[in-house]
């Protein structure tokens, strides 16, 4: 029982990150776990359900990590919150390796599709990490409106987002143009002063 729920997790996750929510049918998802619509109704109850199971199962190490270290310490300035979310995410990486990269294409994925439920799942099952996140980073961007706040923050995951769907073709780029080997790591490495710089760029008046 317990490996048929696994299998229709592992398929139901690979099918989202490749084709979108959307565009994934629930007929797509048994047929690929090869088990009956009345197994992933008995297991999840709906899609809806389903595709935050997927998400559930990547962000609770994610969340999980922020939660412990922003509940010992604080963080100082943006470069420090995005070292926590880049080890919080290596953490699910050594966990299950590639389910950073399926993270972050599902989170593009979410908001790309419009999911809003899953948008409201993710602040009311991680509400507690979400707001000690936000809370340091006002912190470290004190001249920033809530609102700047908000776009920055999203253009910020839209960056992420780019990088992890074209790793392979950065990777190639990177290699063929300038002689430069470069893993999922050192992308990030390259990613995160210009996040960096986003974030803490002057206010618009």
């Amino acid at each position: 029982m317990a490996n048929t729920k696994l299998q229709i997790l592992n398929s139901a996750e690979t099918l989202f990150a490749e084709r979108g929510f959307n565009q994934t049918s629930m007929r797509d998802i048994t047929t690929r776990a090869n088990v009956n619509l009345a197994s992933v109704n008995y297991h999840f109850g709906s899609k809806k359900n389903l595709i935050q199971a997927v998400m559930a199962r990547n962000l609770d190490t994610v969340m999980d990590h922020i939660e412990q270290v922003l509940g010992h310490n604080t963080p100082s300035g943006v470069e420090a919150v995005l070292d926590l979310i880049g080890d919080s995410l290596q953490r699910l990486e050594a966990i299950r390796p590639g389910a950073s990269h399926v993270l972050l294409v599902l989170l593009g994925q979410a908001y790309a599709e419009t999911q809003g439920h899953l948008r409201r799942f993710i602040q009311q099952q991680y509400a507690k990490p979400l707001e000690a996140l936000h809370r340091v980073l006002r912190q470290a961007l004190p001249g920033l409106s809530p609102q700047a706040l908000f776009w920055r923050l999203h253009f910020a995951m839209g960056a992420f987002v780019f990088s992890v769907r074209a790793n392979q073709a950065l990777r190639e780029i990177a290699q063929a143009d300038y002689q430069q080997q470069v893993d999922e790591q050192g992308i990030f490495a390259h990613l995160k002063p210009f996040v960096q710089a986003g974030l803490q760029g002057k206010a618009k008046q």
